[in-house]
């Protein structure tokens, strides 16, 4: 105990000067006050008209001050009266001497009567002040409750014009973030389901004139006879929100925020057992999906990130990069570690990790069944100690729909990854560039991957809702316009309209410092089953390919093989063994040409015998995958051509309509795209407009 903490214990209570007086010590201090005042007086002859001049001042000072506070007229007369008869004693005392029994006996009766007053006043005036606080709290509520009666009233004859169902209202709850409300509702008798008003979604919105964007969705209630009813009345997907500047700790055991519903509320991602599928076409949002991925996974004390990205590991770099080259540091001046646990943006490296993903599934299988015995469960208990292993594949579901003979042993090492290690804590993230029937017709990636997203930003082609989220109506495309919006499904909300927060590349740099001492460790069972391939995953020539920044540059002794390659599966094929598809030989035929009139580089996959790369061309083979049409390959080939004079979309529609039937519309959406990402620069406006590669753009 401290010398202070012991002097205040042995010097008794200690006495808050501060605090107002209540009714015994406002008592005490009024007739201490009076006898004081009166002794002092009657010695030194004061005339006694002072004090009752005193008293009557303190009496009209507290009773304006009262009026002022809005005190009630009991309490004013209280306070006044105690001033007044106060006064009036200390004036009687200076007359007749403050020391007889008669005095000292009055002045204990006023005391006492004055703390009677006093308290009996408090008493009323809190009484007085809960019962303003209940009729303001009695008229809020039923002003709460005359709008609800008429959203309710409004929306039982809305859902009896549209659906012929006649409802029965429980309860209209209004939503905090002030964008919309829900509705519960009781369901006729006779069969009818919630499903029936789901299906009507788009007329109930048109019929409450809500505005673009805001929509009026059912769900299931707490049994099978209600129905939940979200209506939204303020479009926040129309808004673009950055990620949230809170960079604190989060579990994947508690959920990992992925976005924000209609409701602006957050939405939740729970990945200890599920996995998850993203999917997405150019342009809608997918690339900054996964980073706010990986940012949940970053600040997650529990979880190790590991990334698959073939081309080129775009998808990891900016979350390895800063820490690799010494770009960030760590408040304590300390190196920080990168915002994942490890990239591969090769095929040999991406092979490395997932058969390293198998060997630790197996190892935690036979290495913690004390654990597992001891907690009484079949799932791996998952901490900081014995981290979940997530592993994120960008583009992964076109792997596994892909009929190339190398890419497919990636698929089945994917596979057997999402089949054996879900209770041994290892689940996956994929992504794909559509909804189609193709990247969901693997029957384990549906079955598994009960976490999924649809990013459309109003695309149409390859957006097949209905298989992508089986069994929900209502959903339409157009519903989510808006760049990083879509829909989101989990086991534990149905499929709803959803948004992906911002996350800018500044705040990347800054999650990987924040969350740097935060990353958890491969333990020690699982280490040991991944060997030196997961030791030494940043070794300078593990890691040489994520500092090449010259995609044309011939030595390739420093860098696993397919380092800089873009994700074209077909690039992956057994070529060497002469196994050429015609496909491929006419492609291969095309680029040839466009090479022999452009001048463009060669592939980075061709045979060492082919022409030799010529630097500062244009390198088609970059175009492929995302941008495999060869009219689209052509199109840039006539933009690169148009020198610093630039061309227009409708100059390259009609160089490509006789031969590809392209047109001006298609043409003007390649320009937008190539504007987005720096490929070409726009010059002018309206009708003037036209558009120059980035290589002839004149320098800002």
């Amino acid at each position: 105990m401290s010398s202070t903490a012991a002097a205040n214990k042995s010097s008794g209570p200690v006495l808050d000067w501060a605090a107002g007086h209540g009714p015994v010590t406002g008592a005490l201090s009024a007739t201490t006050g009076a006898f004081a005042v009166a002794a002092t007086g009657a010695a030194t002859a004061m005339p006694p008209g002072w004090a009752l001049a005193v008293g009557a001042a303190g009496a009209l000072g507290h009773t304006v001050i009262g009026l002022r506070v809005r005190n009630a007229g009991r309490t004013l007369a209280t306070r006044a009266a105690s001033w007044l008869v106060g006064a009036g004693w200390t004036t009687w005392a200076m007359t007749h001497g403050p020391l007889t029994w008669a005095t000292l006996g009055s002045l204990a009766t006023i005391g006492v009567g004055i703390g009677a007053a006093a308290r009996s006043s408090a008493l009323y005036e809190e009484a007085r002040e809960e019962e303003a606080i209940t009729a303001e709290q009695r008229q809020i509520a039923a002003e709460l409750s005359a709008e609800r009666r008429a959203i309710a009233a409004e929306w039982v004859d809305r859902i009896q014009r549209v659906c012929s169902i006649n409802l029965r209202v429980l309860g209209v709850e209004r939503w905090e973030t002030g964008a919309g409300f829900s509705i519960d509702a009781e369901l006729p008798p006779g069969g009818a389901t919630w499903n029936k008003i789901a299906a009507e979604s788009a007329r109930l919105s048109a019929d409450a004139r809500l505005p673009h964007g805001c929509t009026a969705t059912a769900s299931p209630g707490i049994d099978q006879g209600r129905v939940i009813i979200d209506v939204t009345t303020v479009n926040v997907l129309e808004e673009e929100r950055t990620y949230p500047t809170d960079y604190g700790p989060l579990s994947l055991l508690t959920g990992i925020p992925w976005g924000y519903r209609t409701n602006a509320a957050s939405i939740l991602a729970y990945l200890r057992e599920q996995c998850a599928l993203i999917v997405g076409p150019t342009g809608s949002g997918k690339t900054n999906m996964v980073h706010t991925i990986l940012a949940g996974f970053a600040r997650a004390e529990d979880v190790l990130t590991w990334v698959i990205d073939l081309n080129a590991g775009s998808a990891g770099l900016p979350w390895v990069l800063p820490a690799l080259n010494g770009e960030i540091k760590a408040e304590d001046g300390k190196p920080v570690r990168p915002g994942v646990d490890w990239l591969a943006g090769t095929y040999d490296e991406a092979m490395t990790m997932l058969e390293t993903a198998v060997r630790v599934a197996k190892q935690r299988k036979m290495g913690y069944q004390d654990v597992l015995a001891k907690a009484n469960t079949d799932l791996l208990p998952i901490g900081r100690s014995i981290p979940q292993i997530m592993l994120v594949i960008d583009e992964g579901a076109e792997i596994l729909a892909s009929p190339d003979r190398s890419v497919r042993k990636l698929a089945e090492k994917i596979l057997e990854v999402v089949r054996i290690a879900r209770a041994m804590g290892i689940r996956t993230v994929l992504t794909a560039l559509g909804a189609t029937g193709s990247v969901l017709s693997n029957l384990m990636i549906r079955r598994e991957a009960k976490v999924r997203v649809a990013l459309t930003g109003g695309e149409t082609e390859g957006m097949d809702l209905g298989k992508m989220f089986p069994g929900t109506r209502g959903l339409r495309v157009d519903q989510a316009p808006y760049k990083g919006a879509g829909f989101m499904g989990t086991p534990e909300s149905s499929a709803a309209l959803f948004k992906a927060w911002r996350i800018l590349p500044n705040q990347i740099r800054d999650i990987i410092a924040a969350t740097s001492d935060r990353h958890p460790r491969l333990d020690d069972i699982s280490a040991k089953a991944a060997g030196p391939a997961y030791a030494r995953r940043w070794d300078t020539e593990r890691t040489a390919w994520m500092r090449d920044h010259n995609p044309g540059d011939d030595n390739t002794d420093a860098r696993p093989s397919g380092a800089g390659s873009g994700l074209k599966l077909s690039a992956l094929t057994d070529q060497e063994a002469g196994q050429v598809s015609p496909e491929d030989e006419m492609l291969r035929r095309f680029r040839a040409e466009i090479d022999a009139q452009f001048g463009t580089a060669p592939d980075p996959h061709s045979p060492a015998a082919e022409t030799p790369p010529t630097m500062g061309g244009l390198n088609l083979s970059a175009l492929r995958g995302e941008q495999d049409s060869p009219a689209q390959q052509e199109a840039l080939a006539l933009l690169l051509g148009a020198g610093r004079e630039g061309t227009g979309a409708s100059a390259i529609a009609r160089a490509l309509a006789d031969a590809r039937g392209t047109t001006r519309q298609t043409v003007v959406g390649w320009l937008k795209t190539w504007v987005k990402d720096g490929t070409a620069v726009r010059i002018g406006e309206g009708t003037k407009a036209r558009y120059v590669h980035r290589r002839h753009a004149p320098e800002s």
